[in-house]
């Protein structure tokens, strides 16, 4: 049998007993690459995110250690006195103590507090109340009110009834850091529910809702942005606009963005929902005013509405919620109608989000815009305060000025700021008035800029500084010209005449009173090798007259020959104590004013005529002290006596000749009463420097490339003089001004207008006339040569002894602190100058006659030409 092979079999690979098949092994393995790939991804993100987390958190950190802001130093003004029956009313008072940082009811300011009830107000000073700490009334005080006036004021609780009391100085101003960004720091509480919920409806109204990102925002605003093809816009809500100005560029990047996002995330974990808005309420840029960026919404709120940010009204609230959108296109300063409709718009969305009723809404949409005008002289004095910071530098580090929150004290009175801010915007408009006239003129020079203007005002009696103008327009020149060096003109002369009064105290010769005789002609007058030809304003001249007539009329041949027969030299000594610059040389030019001087150290020399001869230096800042209360630097009053108290009065006298009836009658001419005296003087510019018994202001109009004005004083300055202090007298405190006073040893007499003598029972023409004690002029007699009246003014150059010949009084003591004749105020004996040689005289009888018949008065001084040798600027 045959035998069959069996075939053969395949056998199949055998698997390993797993249960999976190899396909099933293949999808395990890129589920194991997934998975690996997840777990990297997972650690990169959280890589990135710690990364991203560490270094933001380390930019917040270091953000918001410490000081988040500049904590810059508050600038301060002087104290202001309330008197009963004052015209002032209740919510007057109450703004004034909120601007001094008080709080209505009892809060938690340091300063102090106030609480009203019908017509009484109480007011408590705080802790770091300055009031307190200087000793003045610092105790509680109640105000009662009727009819817009003061009725009552007592002490509180006791009602101990007070004639007086004082209120608490005001905020003016922040110091300024480099960019001059102003910023006024202010706490969530302190914030008007209507401005919180303002910004809120403009810019996140869900704010104290979401975590810091609405992605539902950001999600319809991008589907918004793809359908209609426009850049995403308004998907940033307040906490993220935070996180972009504090830590982030204004680039618009989706990386920006990202960090945006992050950052304020972030910071809805770090912060409160408050202390975020407080951040955001303090940063945000609301404007420009002058040359300070306005940052802030308390900057904001003082600025635009002079007004502390927690009494803002809904429009007010709205108005500044508005600008944050376009701070320069919504400018209410200039935009008005736009700044309008923006706010407008915001009170309507906050009635659509339910903050606000549709008849509040309507109500605030008719109120006018209420922005303050523009006045940042009245309101922020901003070139005082330049001068305040330069002073401060001297002893402390800017660093810490704008960062330690400093309470600067300073002299400023509010209200004669605003009176001296007004005077310079009305009198130098007078000015550009008249120069536009003149441009009409085909032989006028055609002006590329306008003149520039400054007013000082000081307490003559203290030296203070109360009010400060130093230009027309901080915003275009932040040059302070009080402080530039200009010729003075004949506002220096009044030096001249109380160094030649003081002969009768030095005891040299000649002794020279007001009745003393100058002869006023054309004369030639030699100081060493050069000739000096001063000419009088039109080239009027008036012969012999009294030396109060060539005061009151500024004739400057007259005052040249004065000061050649007192010394040159003596001229200058009493000018440097009475604190002009050392720049002075002892020249015939020095009688004009042709050396330079700046507006305040005229203002100051001016003290020792209306603080009976002492001279004060000027000063601003009273005190700086840090947020404890210690006060850290105070000034120091300096002061000198310069003149006797007699020559002082008897200068005061002949000053006020010049307003009644001399160069500087414009006063009076347009309705200024009060008692008082000035000078008018004209260079290249035009000065008025002038005081009351209380106020000394001293003003100046000019080109700052020193072009001719063309203007002289009494029309240039004399404007500006004279509008300051009629609204200097509207104000209570220097309202009811006496007479100035005369001190022991000056006596008045009658004299006789034909002989400048003693007049007699009979004389027909008499004056009253003030003198030292002891230099009255003799008794009338016969005249030598028995000529009399014009015959006399003719024969008799001179027309009487330029010496009274009955005048044989011992000479005076010295005043206390006085230099001995011929020795300076330092105690070094100075260089005789060259010795003068006899002048020679133009003109004779003919001119003589003539000038006889010429008026009493003559127009203002023409402008000193010095001689070669001396300094001109």
């Amino acid at each position: 049998m045959a035998h069959r092979r069996r075939p053969a079999i395949r056998k199949t690979p055998r698997f390993p007993r797993t249960g999976k098949s190899p396909r099933g092994r293949g999808a395990r393995g890129w589920e194991k690459v997934l998975l690996g790939l997840g777990l990297l991804g997972l650690l990169v993100s959280t890589g990135v995110f710690v990364y991203y987390y560490v270094r933001f958190s380390r930019i917040i950190d270091a953000r918001l250690s410490g000081e988040v802001f500049d904590n810059a130093s508050l600038i301060f003004s002087a104290p202001v006195e309330i008197r009963a029956g004052q015209a002032i009313t209740s919510e007057n008072v109450e703004a004034r103590l909120r601007r001094a940082l008080y709080t209505e009811g009892k809060g938690e300011s340091e300063f102090g507090f106030y609480q009203r009830e019908g017509n009484q107000l109480e007011v408590h000073p705080g802790p770091a109340s300055f009031l307190r700490a200087e000793g003045i009334g610092g105790g509680p005080i109640s105000l009662g009110f009727r009819d817009g006036r003061v009725t009552s004021i007592t002490t509180a609780g006791e009602a101990t009834p007070l004639d007086q009391c004082w209120l608490e100085p005001e905020v003016i101003t922040t110091l300024f850091d480099r960019s001059r960004t102003k910023r006024r720091l202010v706490r969530y509480q302190d914030l008007s529910p209507v401005l919180v919920n303002a910004i809120l409806a403009t810019e996140d109204h869900r704010f104290f809702s979401h975590h810091g990102v609405n992605f539902f925002r950001i999600i319809a605003a991008t589907i918004k942005g793809v359908r209609d093809d426009e850049r995403i816009r308004g998907t940033s809500t307040l906490t993220m606009q935070l996180a972009r100005n504090f830590f982030l560029t204004r680039e618009r990047t989706l990386e920006r963005k990202a960090a945006e996002i992050f950052l304020a995330l972030l910071l809805e974990q770090r912060l409160s929902k408050e202390q975020i808005f407080e951040l955001y309420a303090n940063q945000i840029y609301l404007g420009q005013r002058g040359s300070f960026a306005i940052h802030g919404v308390g900057e904001a709120a003082s600025v635009y509405f002079n007004k502390d940010v927690g009494s803002l009204m809904l429009p007010e609230a709205a108005l500044l919620a508005g600008i944050i959108r376009g701070p320069s296109f919504y400018s209410p300063d200039r935009h008005p109608a736009r700044a309008l409709e923006v706010r407008n718009v915001v009170l309507r969305r906050m009635r659509e989000v339910g903050f606000i009723t549709p008849t509040e809404a309507d109500s605030a949409s008719a109120a006018p815009l209420g922005v303050t005008q523009q006045n940042v002289e009245a309101n922020q004095a901003p070139f005082f305060v330049d001068m305040v910071k330069d002073r401060l530098l001297e002893q402390f580090s800017e660093r810490d000025l704008i960062s330690q929150s400093y309470r600067v004290y300073t002299a400023l009175d509010l209200d004669l700021q605003l009176a001296a801010s007004e005077a310079v915007r009305t009198g130098i408009a007078e000015v550009d008035e008249q120069l536009s006239k003149r441009k009409s003129r085909k032989d006028s020079p055609p002006e590329p800029n306008q003149p520039q203007v400054a007013l000082v005002v000081l307490d003559p009696h203290t030296g203070a500084i109360r009010a400060l103008v130093g230009g027309r327009d901080y915003g275009a020149s932040q040059l302070n010209h009080v402080l530039a060096k200009r010729q003075p003109g004949s506002s220096f002369k009044p030096f001249v005449y109380a160094t030649a009064l003081s002969s009768a105290v030095d005891g040299w010769q000649p002794l020279i009173t007001p009745t003393t005789i100058l002869l006023d002609e054309p004369t030639t007058f030699q100081y060493g090798d050069e000739p000096y030809e001063p000419e009088n304003y039109k080239q009027e001249y008036h012969g012999p007259v009294t030396l109060r007539e060539a005061l009151a009329h500024s004739l400057n041949v007259a005052t040249v020959r004065l000061a050649e027969m007192v010394g040159f030299d003596r001229v200058r000594r009493l000018a440097v104590a009475a604190g002009i610059n050392h720049d002075l040389l002892p020249t015939p030019a020095i009688a004009l004013g042709a050396y330079v001087a700046t507006p305040l150290e005229i203002a100051g020399a001016y003290t020792i005529f209306a603080n009976q001869g002492r001279y004060v230096v000027p000063n601003f800042i009273q005190k700086v002290a840090d947020t404890s209360g210690k006060t850290l630097w105070r000034t120091r009053r300096e002061t000198r006596e310069v003149l006797d108290p007699r020559v002082s009065y008897i200068m005061v006298s002949l000053l006020q000749s010049v307003i009644n009836s001399g160069t500087g009658a414009g006063v009076r001419s347009r309705g200024f009463t009060l008692p008082s005296a000035g000078k008018t003087g004209t260079s290249h510019d035009g000065w008025f420097v002038g005081f009351t018994p209380s106020l000394l202001a001293a003003v100046w109009v000019g080109y700052d490339d020193d072009r001719e004005l063309h203007l002289s004083g009494a029309y240039s300055a004399l404007p500006v003089w004279t509008a300051f202090m009629k609204r200097a007298a509207e104000i209570p405190a220097y309202r009811n001004e006496e007479p100035f006073a005369a001190p022991t040893g000056v006596v008045t007499a009658t004299i006789d207008t034909r002989t400048n003598l003693l007049a007699s029972a009979e004389s027909p023409y008499t004056r009253n006339e003030v003198f030292i004690e002891g230099t009255v002029p003799a008794a009338e007699g016969p005249r030598p040569g028995g000529v009399f009246g014009i015959l006399g003014r003719m024969f008799q150059p001179g027309g009487v002894p330029t010496v009274p010949a009955a005048v044989t009084s011992p000479p005076l003591p010295l005043p206390e602190g006085a230099p001995p004749p011929g020795q300076g105020m330092n105690g070094q004996v100075p260089p005789e100058p060259p010795e003068a040689q006899p002048a020679k005289k133009k003109g004779g009888v003919i001119r003589k006659f003539l000038s006889i018949f010429k008026g009493g008065q003559s127009e203002e001084e023409k402008k000193p030409s010095p001689p070669k040798d001396t300094k001109q600027q």
